[in-house]
Parts: structure tokens; sequence; C-alpha cells
């Protein structure tokens, strides 16, 4: 008998599984949670706006408007009669308004740009190198940020008086080069920059300033600048009353506060004061604002 050929089954071949990119979640928000979020930060902007916009008011507002009860928050007959009067009684000063303001530049300016400089330098070996005691120093400028101001205050007067430099520009700059905060910044930012792109430089020839200079300080101006802000504020809002004896080396802010102390007739020049004093910072913070928001973002380096 002939034998029956036996038919071989077919092998199923598996498929392979495909993985797929996960779908992008989206955000599942409603109308009506949309229309709320917007209108409870419409209200905290609108009470973080309040008081620049009162100050921006009271400042072009007669005495009448100043003293007017219940207050109003917007001018009705806006006048410049205050900066008027604020710079009758400057002139009438036995020292020039233009001496002022030409010690604030030199305090503020040299002060800002001496701490942004000298920060930078100290953060620099911190960030990048490495030598003995490197933990330690660190820890001591991370101690030094826990004390404030007035815990210091006698301290720096008796070296300041040490120095033999009190009663001049430098009683107000040298000490302003010398906040830890400031190194504390550029050393957690210096971090994020990748080691190749200096090592890269140093194998081209570059020396360690011009690595400095030319590689770290143009990567990391977000927070250079940020710390400008920082510093430019607290040099602005310095009087020099506890180093400063002379008249002539004291800054504009120590005289505009001698003009708002100066009771009701002096009510408007006050407002005008006010003006002035919180104009300037908030004009070099919009100077710089991209770059300070770019300092709370990582950089996109890596090694």
């Amino acid at each position: 008998m002939a034998k029956t050929a036996v038919k071989e089954k077919p092998v199923k071949v598996r498929k392979k599984y495909r993985f797929f990119k996960p779908r992008e979640k989206k955000l599942n928000r409603s109308v009506a949670g949309n229309g709320l979020l917007f209108f409870i930060m419409a209200i905290c902007g609108f009470f973080m706006a309040l008081p620049l916009v009162m100050i921006i008011n009271n400042c072009l507002k007669p005495l009448d408007e100043i003293y007017q009860y219940p207050p109003r928050i917007l001018v009705r007959n806006p006048t410049l009669e205050n900066f008027t009067d604020l710079f009758t009684i400057m002139n009438d000063s036995w020292v020039p308004f233009s001496r002022y303001i030409l010690n604030t530049i030199i305090i503020t300016g040299l002060g800002t740009v001496g701490h942004v400089i000298l920060a930078s330098l100290a953060a620099y070996p911190l960030a990048k190198h490495e030598f003995p005691g490197k933990k330690l120093l660190f820890n001591m400028v991370v101690l030094s940020m826990m004390f404030s101001w007035t815990v210091t205050q006698i301290p720096n007067y008796m070296i300041i008086s040490w120095l033999g430099i009190n009663n001049t520009y430098l009683a107000l700059i040298l000490p302003a080069c010398a906040y830890g905060m400031g190194l504390y910044l550029m050393k957690q930012f210096m971090e994020q920059l990748p080691t190749s792109l200096m090592e890269s430089a140093r194998l081209d020839g570059a020396s360690e300033y011009q690595v400095f200079w030319k590689i770290v300080m143009p990567n990391v101006k977000p927070a250079w600048l940020t710390l400008a802000i920082f510093q430019f504020q607290q040099m602005w809002g310095n009087t020099g009353s506890m180093f400063l004896r002379d008249e002539q080396l004291k800054p504009l802010q120590f005289a505009l506060q001698q003009i708002s102390a100066g009771g009701t007739a002096r009510a408007g020049a006050a407002a005008a004061v006010t003006f002035i004093i919180a104009a300037v910072p908030i004009i070099f913070f919009l100077a710089c604002q991209s770059n300070v928001l770019e300092t709370m973002t990582t950089s996109g380096m890596k090694d």
C-alpha cells in the first residue's frame, strides 16, 4: 500500500511587537477651571501692582488731594509742583543736588561692579577646581549668610575704623564687595557649566584668566546680572549714615530721607522722593529682567 503523505502544518510566525512612543498627556482643564485660575491671578496681580500705582499717583497729587479723606488712589488734578518743590529744596541746601547724585553714582556703581567681579572670581575656583580646604571655605560662606546685618554692624565698623577708611567712599564700597550671597549664587550657577568646555579651551592654549573672562563669564551672564540687580537695590538704599559724617560725601538717599521727615509742608516733595527712590531700581530691573528669568532655568549643555 502506498503511504499517504502527511501534510505539514504551517508554522506560525510570531509577530514582533512594536513599541510606540507614549502619547503626550494633555492637560485636562475645563473652561471654568481656566477662568478661575486667571481670575485668581488677576486679583493677585492687582494687589501687587497697587502700591506702585499709588506711588505714581501720589507724586502727581496736589496737597489737597494728598490729605483728602477717604484717600483716593487715582489723581484728579495731576501736577508737577511736587517735583518743582523738591528741586527747589535741594538747590537751597548748602550742598548742591548734583553732588548727592554724584556720590550715589560712585558708591552704587563701584559697589555693584566690585561685588560682581569679586564674587565671580572667588566662585570660579570653588566651582571648577579642587584644592585643600575647599569645602571648609564654602561652608564658611554659607554660614556667614545666617547672620543678620545688625549682628555684624559693630564688627564692620571696627574693621573700617582700623583700616582708616572711615568717612570715605571705601567705607561703603569695600564691605559691599564681600557679601556671601553673591559668591553662593555664582558658585552654584558655575557648577552647571560643563568642564569639557573649559578643558577644550585649555587645550587650545588659553590661560585660566582667558577661560574665566571669555568662556565662564559670558555663559553665566544671567547669574551675574541677577546679582547686579540685588546689589544695586541694596546699595541704592544705603544712606551711609553709619560711616559718612561729611555732608558732601553722603548719597542721595540720605538727603531724600531728610526731606521726607520735613513734616506736613513737605508732603508733596516727600511723595516725589518716594517715586524717585522706587523708580530707579525698577528701571534697572526692567532692563535686565529677561536675563534674570534665565537664572532659574538649567543649562542646556551637557558633558
